[in-house]
């Protein structure tokens, strides 16, 4: 039912969102219903956490309404400091890839009973693994979306300012994303499993994706390559992020295959 209502607060915030393009709409409006949104999705967890006597981070629903919340919070934190046009095309863009995490997680695809973790999920380790690892991907969101407008603004400035967006947004999700998916994942595999690797599909590709953001550091900060370039690479690795998410999720047999 929460997450419900967050559902039809983005149709408002969506659409909010369209008419500042056009004519000017106070930002606080737009920050308060990105802040309204993310407190709605954090209680929906809180809700379920409580009924399950347990973190509820442990299937595909949750995590992908955590997810979306925390999204929502980077956009949020990005609104305060940029306030300009580039930050409300970067914020609609933002939106709407927050809003299609949801939707899917509101889709028949998605199981949202509310039931205890098999005993394998239970582990402070999981958590702290699963939640950081989403914290990071949602600045991997965000440069996604400065990546996209750099693709699509033919300004130089904007160009200029997406291309440090992506850089600072990839640079603060990296090694949280490294800390959560990679060093806590490998201590909860050995917690739950008896080894740190396994090479499971989920974990081969995070592996895949952490290396593709690693070359996107790489020849950003160390080489002289074209922006465009690291651009496109900076977009793969969103890519990856969705497919280690989606694909192995529902297209390859994985230890993580929870639903």
């Amino acid at each position: 039912m929460i997450a419900t209502i967050a559902y039809f607060l983005f149709f408002i915030l969506i659409l909010l969102e369209i008419i500042t393009f056009f004519k000017k709409i106070p930002l606080i409006i737009i920050q308060s219903l990105l802040l309204l949104i993310s407190l709605l999705l954090i209680v929906e967890i809180i809700n379920r956490s409580i009924q399950i006597q347990f973190t509820a981070l442990t299937n595909t629903f949750e995590a992908l309404v955590f997810f979306t919340a925390f999204i929502n919070l980077t956009l949020l934190l990005f609104s305060f400091w940029k306030k300009n046009n580039l930050a409300h095309a970067i914020l609609f863009i933002g939106t709407l890839i927050a809003f299609i995490m949801l939707s899917i997680a509101s889709s028949p695809l998605v199981p949202d009973t509310v039931k205890p973790p098999i005993p394998a999920l239970q582990s402070a380790w999981l958590i702290l693994h699963v939640a950081l690892a989403f914290v990071g991907e949602s600045f991997f969101a965000f440069s996604f979306a400065a990546s996209i407008f750099y693709l699509l603004t033919n300004d130089p400035d904007k160009k200029q300012n997406a291309d440090k967006l992506i850089t600072t947004t990839i640079g603060i999700g990296y090694p949280i994303f490294t800390i959560g998916a990679l060093i806590f994942g490998a201590i909860w595999a050995q917690y739950a499993w008896g080894r740190f690797w396994s090479w499971d599909p989920k974990e081969t590709f995070a592996l895949i994706t952490w290396l593709v953001y690693t070359i996107y550091l790489h020849l950003r900060l160390m080489t002289k390559v074209s922006v465009k370039v690291t651009v496109w690479v900076a977009i793969l690795g969103f890519l990856f992020t969705l497919f280690t998410f989606f694909g192995v999720n529902y297209l390859l047999p994985s230890l993580h295959s929870y639903r």
